[in-house]
């Protein structure tokens, strides 16, 4: 078997341009895959490449879980949509539900909707009922504290909730909570965008990949780092700073690491895990860290 582009023809007579190798330029059967062979594990996210592969098997269809329905309940009396709080005194952008709608469409989730909820029980608890229609889980930012107006559990009480777990002794996070409605997973976040976005990428994340039909461990890649600069002693919570990766390789900790920091959580790429109780580390030690 001769490649056509070694080949000049003229007239009727095949000329060969240069001469000739001993390959035979055939693919042989079952050089790529035989009957039988596994091409996609069970839980592979299918991108364009795993299409390829399964098309090629000659699969019309394959069987795959749909993507997890989400929507997002953003409670708050302070809060307005980007854009007109500057005209609302008293008000502040809600920000919180647009990195949570867009961390549950990273992560393999459909993020149907976002409803704004003022801090009015009545209100809320209809919301409530609304939100768990259709859906495969809520999620619920803000008034998880315990304030005399932080109905983000008590709102869902009327609908049966069971908690699994009503806080999680972390920094940040530690109001995060999850339960279930009927079918229906409710995972509520704290209001302060960085609680939210850490315990987001520690805990949502997960739960969309295992809801999606992957392997909830897939989402905690954690590697070991070294320091550009020290670190003190950690408290009694477990705690995930806020960290950016350096040209040089190594992680450098952003500079504000309150809870509510917006600018700060931008630059951070990386969340470093400090254990209970950890001793200060210098610079230059090594220390593990997950993809923010």
């Amino acid at each position: 078997m001769i490649v056509q582009e070694v080949v000049v023809r003229e007239g009727d007579d095949a000329l060969f341009a240069q001469p000739l190798s001993s390959s035979r330029h055939v693919r042989l059967k079952g050089n790529d895959f035989s009957c039988g062979d596994t091409l996609l594990d069970a839980g592979t996210v299918m991108g364009p490449r795993q299409v390829v592969a399964a098309a090629a098997a000659d699969q019309l269809m394959v069987d795959c879980w749909r993507r997890p329905r989400v929507r997002i309940l953003a409670t708050g009396d302070e809060l307005a949509e980007p854009g007109t709080a500057r005209k609302r005194p008293g008000t502040i952008p809600e920000s919180v539900s647009y990195g949570i709608a867009a961390l549950v469409e990273q992560w393999g989730g459909e993020a149907v909707g976002t409803t704004r909820l003022a801090d009015q029980r009545d209100g809320m608890e209809r919301a409530a009922a609304q939100a768990v229609e259709g859906v495969d889980l809520v999620v619920v930012t803000g008034g998880a504290s315990v304030g005399e107006r932080d109905f983000a559990k008590t709102m869902f009480e009327p609908l049966g909730l069971k908690l699994f777990f009503s806080k999680v002794a972390m920094k940040p996070g530690k109001p995060v909570w999850l339960g279930r409605v009927g079918d229906v997973l409710v995972m509520g976040l704290p209001g302060n965008p960085t609680s939210a976005m850490v315990t987001a990428r520690l805990l949502l994340a997960p739960l969309i990949a295992g809801l999606s039909g992957r392997d909830c461990d897939t989402t905690w890649h954690w590697r070991a780092h070294v320091l550009a600069a020290p670190l003190p002693a950690n408290g009694e919570r477990e705690s995930f700073v806020r960290a950016r990766l350096l040209d040089d390789g190594t992680v450098m900790p952003v500079g504000n690491q309150d809870s509510s920091a917006q600018h700060a959580l931008a630059q951070a790429d990386l969340l470093l895990r400090r254990l209970p109780n950890d001793p200060a580390l210098d610079a230059g030690e090594a220390i593990s860290a997950l993809d923010f």
